[in-house]
């Protein structure tokens, strides 16, 4: 009965380890996912600027480009 108890209590111990790390890789991925999210933004949001800013300067006239 002794072993098996010692048993339960190795993988208890083995389980608790295992949840501290996966909640370490968890949290580690989070503020990557969090760094990402933000770059993301930041893109979206210059993008969205290069669009407006495309959209309201005037169009350039239909003209053969430099090279011909």
């Amino acid at each position: 009965m002794e072993d098996r108890v010692i048993r339960l209590e190795e993988t208890v111990a083995l389980q608790e380890k295992t949840i501290e790390d996966l909640s370490d890789v968890l949290a580690a991925q989070q503020k990557q996912l969090d760094a990402v999210e933000r770059l993301l933004q930041a893109v979206a949001t210059r993008l969205q600027t290069a669009f407006t800013v495309g959209a309201t300067t005037a169009a350039p006239p239909d003209e053969a480009p430099p090279h011909y």
